[in-house]
């Protein structure tokens, strides 16, 4: 029999080997050996005492092309292996593709499951991992040896994926790097350094991430994405004076200063919320950078996002006193902001202001902000007269803002205006019948909004979780229900679904928040209740609630409950569905 040992590797040879060479295992010749098989080789020649040591002299006296066996790595496999017994559910296209044997012409191979191309092989994959994170602080040489010893493929993909197996730990990463180093044939790329980059990032080891940041800047391999990340790390690190110091390193190393790199480093932080940061660096280079619109654009919306309107204020002064145009997106940014501070005298300032110099900026997301927001101020008339402003600036409008437009008159009661609006809608989306729903709950007619629920599923619209919960509040109440006896109060009947459920620790938790509180009801959560039933025992429970509600002539409620089960349902089918097939 033959065997390719550079498609097994030493480690699955030898057990291969060990299961022909002694008679007496009750081991037949399979043509694909997986973990399982190989774990049983493990176990009978355990329980029969076999001598390792002496079976790797037998491979030498049968005379194998090759000697697949080390002593130094039974320790580490033998673990391994019984780390992967363990386990309940070992992924099946790891287990077809670990390892196959070459077999003759009249040996008839196993079936096997159709899986998709891989540039990379999982089973190397796994190995390599295993050896990595295992011989991590082993010295250089028998870890260099061990995964010489693997025969993987080494590419830039087999890099990229083993530093996805360790997000947030350096060491296995790096050591791996260095091992890779010792390859004269591979040479790493930008994106390959970057991936590493990033995993030492994340696990804080600043000392080590600068002196790569060094090593990049060497082999001239840095680009933008290395800035973002070496800023992020650095800024979230609070070294401060590493990231200033950063931009000086890059320019020495032939990496010149650049506003547009610049740009792309504050759009990052403030995306990661270190607003104050990006200001610093900016301020600190504006020797050496000058910022633009842009900079300036990107600290504004990063102080509003994270709600300091007084440092947002003061860069949108700084850009006007150095003669920079706001952009129309800061300009809704800071609209935004104000609004929801609660300033909306400020904000219409803003938006008046803007009307008078640079109406022809204003398009759809303009409009569509402020008619949003008075509507929900109950300020309908000035709503309405955006909408007309809109319509004669030939300005298309979305089912967003008709939505926003029809909740607000269902609220002041223009039903009737409200419904001439829908009407005209050729194409309504849900987000106008959420402002029908919103609307009608609103003025407290419920019924009504389970109408438009009805017609919206009517018409193929599907409902989301945010439209049952509307309705169900609507019903229900925002509170819940609270009763004088104590055997109708709706904490006591959800503490006893959970703990019908088995949701212990749920119910536990919630009747402490309960004991906390004192006299004061919380706000139900209609969505943890709608999350906790959305499997197959939700979808009996929904049937028999919706059963019970109709005995009792709360149809309304019957309907939306029964048509969320009826949704679980379907949702849970095709969950089973999509297994089968990855199975």
């Amino acid at each position: 029999m033959e065997m390719n040992t550079n498609q097994l590797g030493n480690k699955a040879a030898f057990f291969y080997l060990e299961a022909i060479l002694s008679g007496d295992l009750a081991l037949k010749y399979q043509p694909n050996i997986d973990f399982l098989g190989m774990s049983r080789v493990i176990y009978v020649s355990r329980r029969r005492n076999f001598d390792f040591t002496e079976m790797g002299v037998m491979c030498r006296k049968r005379c194998f092309k090759r000697i697949i066996w080390l002593n130094s790595q039974l320790s580490q496999l033998r673990s391994m292996m019984m780390i992967i017994r363990q386990r309940k559910a070992f992924p099946k296209s790891l287990l077809l593709n670990f390892i196959r044997l070459s077999t003759t012409e009249s040996t008839r191979p196993l079936p096997l499951a159709k899986t998709s191309p891989s540039p990379v092989d999982p089973a190397h994959l796994l190995r390599v991992c295993t050896i990595l994170y295992q011989q991590q602080d082993s010295p250089e040489s028998c870890l260099h040896s061990n995964l010489s010893a693997s025969e993987f493929q080494l590419t830039h993909e087999f890099f990229l994926q083993v530093c996805n197996k360790f997000p947030y730990s350096w060491r296995p990463v790096y050591r791996f790097f260095e091992f890779t180093q010792t390859d004269p044939l591979f040479k790493h790329s930008s994106v390959s350094f970057n991936k590493m980059l990033d995993v030492i990032g994340h696990s804080r080891n600043i000392d080590l991430f600068w002196e790569v940041l060094h090593e990049m800047g060497h082999r001239r391999l840095v680009n933008d994405k290395t800035f973002r990340i070496a800023l992020k790390t650095l800024a979230g690190a609070r070294e401060l004076k590493k990231c200033v110091e950063f931009f000086h390193v890059m320019n020495d190393y032939g990496f010149e200063y650049s506003v547009g790199t610049l740009n792309k480093v504050v759009e990052t932080l403030c995306g990661s919320k270190l607003v104050d940061e990006a200001k610093l660096l900016v301020f600190k280079l504006k020797d050496w950078i000058k910022p633009d619109g842009a900079t300036y654009k990107n600290l504004i919306e990063g102080f509003c996002d994270v709600g300091n309107l007084i440092e947002a204020s003061k860069m949108w002064n700084l850009m006007v006193d150095e003669e920079f145009e706001p952009e129309i997106d800061a300009v809704e940014k800071m609209m935004e902001t104000f609004f929801k501070a609660n300033q909306f005298d400020e904000a219409f300032k803003l938006f008046q202001a803007m009307r008078s110099k640079r109406m022809e900026d204003l398009g759809l997301s303009t409009y569509r902000l402020v008619i949003y927001w008075m509507c929900k101020r109950d300020k309908v008339s000035q709503a309405y007269a955006m909408f007309e402003e809109m319509l004669e600036r030939g300005i298309q409008v979305d089912n967003s803002t008709l939505g926003s437009l029809v909740c607000g008159l269902l609220a002041r009661g223009r039903v009737s205006m409200a419904y001439k609006i829908v009407e005209a809608i050729e194409r309504p989306d849900i987000s106008v019948y959420h402002g029908l729903i919103k609307g009608f709950l609103r003025l407290k007619r419920a019924s009504e909004a389970t109408q438009v629920f009805r017609l919206m599923i009517n018409r193929g619209c599907e409902p989301i979780m945010h439209t049952y919960i509307m309705l169900l509040q609507g019903h229900l109440g925002k509170r819940g229900r609270k009763g004088l006896d104590p055997l109708v109060n709706f904490d006591t009947i959800f503490v006893g679904g959970l703990v019908k459920a088995g949701k212990l620790l749920e119910a536990t938790k919630y009747v402490e928040r309960t004991m906390k509180r004192g006299l004061e009801v919380p706000r139900f959560d209609y969505n943890k209740f709608l999350q906790y039933y959305s499997n197959e025992d939700g979808i009996v429970m929904f049937e028999e609630v919706g059963k019970k509600l109709r005995e009792v002539g709360l149809v309304d409620l019957a309907d939306i409950f029964q048509r969320y089960g009826e949704n679980m349902a379907t949702r849970d089918r095709r969950r089973r569905r999509n297994r089968a097939i990855d199975s």
